[in-house]
């Protein structure tokens, strides 16, 4: 991670730490650099202190410890209006009294902007999430996804260079989900705002950030580009939050040149990357993803450790098939096959054999 003198950081965490009731820490000593135009996702489960963090930046709470700072300024003692940060929240917030051009106006009445200058810019920024024509509604008379663009546009209307965006995307469904998963990354990427972004919803993460933050337990522990986090986890708790992954616990019985032999619990042996473990005796729990494993030997490069495997399941799931194996005492090892015309349909009751490449199965912490 960068380290805290950088002073390209547009957005920056330094040695932060929250409490509420003085003695349990909900976010630990946290160090975060944010470039401008990034777009960066916080990920984690419930209680993992991603909100906080963002409440934190918003100036909604108040660091128990640390400094953030907004473009080299300290804003601990600013207050949240005074930030210039838009902010985008799950239930839109929007004053039901008013109409949506009066929701717009809201903040730039605030910020002071003449009569003129606020028409304007409303305009822009309801054109901007196309809904334009919706001006003299109401939000009641909106659907969902029409209140969410709306709540996006107030965000935007005043042109900040931060917006703060938490779970915005929870409360609709799926396909309209993932149409404004799209929408909303153009959009920043095309005004070159910087997004901070708060979600439990591993495939929003991936599909919407430069850079994602996994939280778990008040620490960030892993912060990488989304491809980086899927392919290379740091750590179990990453591998396991992030996309399907299979597990099997083992023991590292040596390590040579960057490769690390694993005995399985059954007494199986496998090649492994050793990620975080460093010396035989070592218990260890290795990690590959379903798409990585391959049953077709004439797909499988030479130096693969071969294991048998029983088909426990068949899920046809469309464009993809997902097959259940029981494998080195897991009866829960998933493989995952493209729906092509010569794929195979596996059977449940089948003795088969998988295999993957070492360089795709990653030793972890147990």
């Amino acid at each position: 991670m960068a380290d805290a003198s950088n002073n390209n950081a547009f957005v920056e965490f330094e040695r932060v730490q929250k409490s509420y009731d003085g003695e349990v820490l909900v976010v630990k000593d946290l160090n975060l650099q944010l470039p401008k135009g990034e777009f960066l996702t916080m990920l984690g489960p419930s209680g993992s202190g991603k909100t906080t963090c963002l409440m934190m930046l918003a100036g909604f709470e108040t660091a128990t410890h640390g400094e953030i700072r907004l473009d080299g300024r300290p804003i601990n003692n600013i207050p949240p209006h005074k930030r210039g940060i838009g902010m985008v929240f799950q239930n839109y917030a929007l004053f039901p009294h008013m109409t949506i051009a009066e929701n717009l106006s809201f903040p730039l009445e605030v910020r002071k902007f003449g009569k003129s200058e606020r028409e304007e810019k409303i305009k822009r920024a309801l054109d901007m999430v196309e809904m334009g024509a919706f001006g003299g509604r109401r939000p009641a008379q909106l659907s969902g996804g029409q209140q969410q663009r709306i709540a996006l546009a107030r965000a935007l209307v005043f042109e900040p260079e931060l917006v703060l965006m938490d779970e915005p995307l929870g409360a609709l469904d799926k396909q309209l989900r993932e149409k404004m998963q799209f929408e909303i990354t153009h959009l920043a990427h095309r005004l070159g705002i910087t997004v901070v972004y708060v979600t439990h919803d591993q495939t929003e993460a991936l599909t919407m950030s430069d850079r994602v933050a996994v939280f778990n337990d008040g620490v960030i522990q892993q912060l990488a580009p989304p491809d980086e986090l899927y392919e290379a986890p740091q750590n179990s708790f990453v591998a396991q939050f992030i996309g399907e992954n299979n597990t099997l616990e083992g023991v590292v019985k040596e390590i040579n040149n960057g490769i690390a032999l694993v005995q399985l619990d059954d007494g199986e042996l496998i090649d492994c990357k050793p990620v975080n473990v460093t010396k035989p005796g070592e218990r260890t729990r290795v990690s590959i993803r379903p798409e990585r494993v391959e049953f077709n030997k004439d797909r499988l490069q030479g130096g693969a450790h071969l294991l048998k495997a029983t088909v426990k399941e068949f899920i046809y799931m469309g464009d993809i098939f997902r097959t259940r194996l029981s494998v080195a005492g897991n009866d829960d090892f998933v493989i995952k096959s493209r729906n092509a015309p010569d794929q195979v349909r596996l059977e449940p009751g089948a003795q088969i054999e998988i295999g993957w490449l070492p360089d795709d199965c990653r030793a972890l912490d147990a």
